[in-house]
């Protein structure tokens, strides 16, 4: 299970996967973990508790170490 996050002002999706996941990228995670709460990704509101999910490694790198 993943954490939980408060929206604050000014930030976005890309913002809060930047700061918890290391990559602005994976902001459509955040979003595809949160439909129930965020209807459109480019709007969030400030209170809005959103579940940030594990940052788990991707398959095609495991298992590759020589």
């Amino acid at each position: 299970m993943g954490k939980k996050y408060t929206v604050k002002a000014g930030d976005n999706l890309r913002k809060i996967a930047k700061e918890l996941l290391g990559d602005a990228e994976k902001w459509e995670a955040i979003f595809a973990a949160n439909k129930a709460v965020i209807k459109d990704p480019n709007v969030i509101q400030p209170g809005m508790e959103l579940e940030i999910p594990e940052d788990k490694p991707k398959a095609s790198l495991m298992g590759k170490a020589k």
